[in-house]
């Protein structure tokens, strides 16, 4: 079995291109592309869903274990976005530094070292949880965070997948077992053309 690493559906301010404070909802749109990630995922043996505690995951989350009664998400602080601190809610394209590459701490947020710190703890506790599971463990986070969790992962996938957009409720297959070979990356064979994700939207923050 393996680990799937989703990013959250759309959020109107992902299309808006502002970064994100923490209780932002899903758009209509990215409802609609959580309830088709669902649907997909219904099929198979998902054996946990964890999520970020941020809203707009919660939400994607709760899609997938609509279909899985007595299944219950479980919050993770540690699989939340980066902090922007002072920064969120500001138009990105406004900001005077590019906040998804940049070391340094925003005004109030969190630095970069920080963050990926964060995120290889986290991925130590994901792979103790999947140890325990007969089945997929789903883990639903946001786009900065995923590629923080796989940056240092095998892949089977080409350098130019890898340097796509990490897209909304794109799936991230991961291998179970050591050395946890990335197998997919940014699959959204779920989403019909009318739910593809906009590309001047902001992939991050």
């Amino acid at each position: 079995m393996s680990l799937l690493l989703v990013r959250h559906g759309e959020t109107a301010l992902n299309a808006a291109r502002v970064l994100q404070p923490p209780d932002t909802p899903l758009s209509p749109r990215g409802l609609a592309q959580a309830r088709a990630l669902g649907e997909r995922l219904a099929s198979l043996p998902v054996a946990a869903v964890v999520s970020s505690d941020l809203l707009r995951a919660q939400q994607t989350a709760q899609a997938v274990v609509a279909h899985w009664p007595g299944l219950a998400v479980q919050h993770w602080p540690s699989l939340r976005e980066r902090d922007f601190g002072d920064w969120r809610g500001r138009p990105y394209d406004s900001l005077p530094q590019d906040p998804l590459h940049q070391r340094a701490a925003p005004p109030g947020g969190e630095a970069l070292d920080d963050f990926e710190h964060r995120c290889r703890l986290a991925w130590v506790e994901l792979l103790a949880l999947r140890a325990q599971l007969d089945g997929l463990l789903v883990v639903v986070s946001h786009g900065l965070t995923i590629r923080a969790l796989l940056e240092t992962l095998p892949r089977s996938v080409s350098a130019a997948v890898w340097a796509q957009r990490l897209a909304n409720t794109a799936v991230s297959t991961v291998q179970a077992t050591a050395p946890h070979t990335l197998l997919a990356f940014n699959d959204t064979g779920h989403l019909g053309p009318d739910l593809t994700e906009r590309r001047s939207s902001l992939s991050g923050g």
